[in-house]
């Protein structure tokens, strides 16, 4: 009886080339993404993804998803950019190649992004066909201090914590998952991306509290989503940035 065929193991390190043309797509595509949020802020009611009237018609939830997952895209592209290297070392003899690869996770990440915008779109429209949002995007002031409270909160959960160790741990999500060949990577970056909208669906809920075309505060919100993820002590982190948060929706309603 001859002996099962070894287990397969994630593929080495990247080419210089690989790395600098993954590097600079990263870039890119970042950069890509927040000039086209500017421009849609600039136009700022006026644009295809920004429906600024309180009538619910397939026209306006279309635009009000498709701004929301721009909106995502922008904001939680630098978070995933680790994972998207990381999948590329593991997958860098996919039968398909490097790139279709790295961009199939991508494509799955977004895509449970996808189910958080078509959400969060539905709800804009229900909140302006009920005048509960002002005309410039922003909630109304006491349901703005119950979103920075409950975003507070959350990050005191244990689902926050769990969702959390997830992300912080790319290498154990892939290799946990790794058989005789490597994983779909839609299919990883799908899970993954469940995981990453269950630990920060409340972080971007906060665009209803502070103006959904806000620039600035998608910036701030973006930093606190990636140090939450990358930087040591990510947890404790997140329990700041929760203090934080209640404190200033308290600070508000008072």
């Amino acid at each position: 009886m001859s002996d099962p065929a070894p287990r397969r193991r994630p593929a080495g390190a990247l080419t210089p080339w690989h790395r600098f043309v993954l590097g600079a797509a990263g870039a890119l595509s970042v950069g890509l993404a927040w000039l086209l949020l500017a421009l849609v802020g600039v136009a700022h009611g006026h644009g295809p993804f920004h429906p600024v009237g309180h009538a619910f018609t397939w026209a306006t939830w279309v635009g009000a998803v498709g701004m929301w997952q721009l909106m995502m895209v922008a904001m939680m592209l630098p978070v995933v950019l680790p994972w998207l290297g990381l999948v590329a070392v593991t997958h860098a003899d996919h039968p398909g190649g490097l790139v279709p690869a790295v961009a199939s996770f991508a494509g799955g990440y977004f895509g449970a992004w996808l189910l958080y915008s078509l959400a969060a779109g539905t709800l804009q429209l229900v909140l302006q066909a009920h005048a509960l949002i002002d005309h410039d995007l922003t909630l109304r002031r006491p349901l703005a201090v119950g979103v920075l409270v409950l975003a507070g909160l959350f990050q005191f959960t244990p689902a926050k914590r769990a969702c959390l160790t997830h992300c912080r741990n790319p290498l154990s999500y892939l290799l946990a998952r790794w058989d005789h060949a490597p994983p779909h990577p839609f299919r990883l970056g799908l899970g993954h991306g469940l995981y990453c909208v269950a630990c920060c669906w409340a972080l971007m809920a906060l665009a209803f509290a502070l103006g959904l075309m806000n620039l600035a505060w998608m910036a701030v919100i973006t930093v606190l989503a990636a140090a939450e993820q990358v930087l040591p002590g990510g947890h404790r982190f997140a329990r700041v940035a929760g203090v934080a948060l209640v404190g200033w929706g308290l600070w508000l309603a008072a």
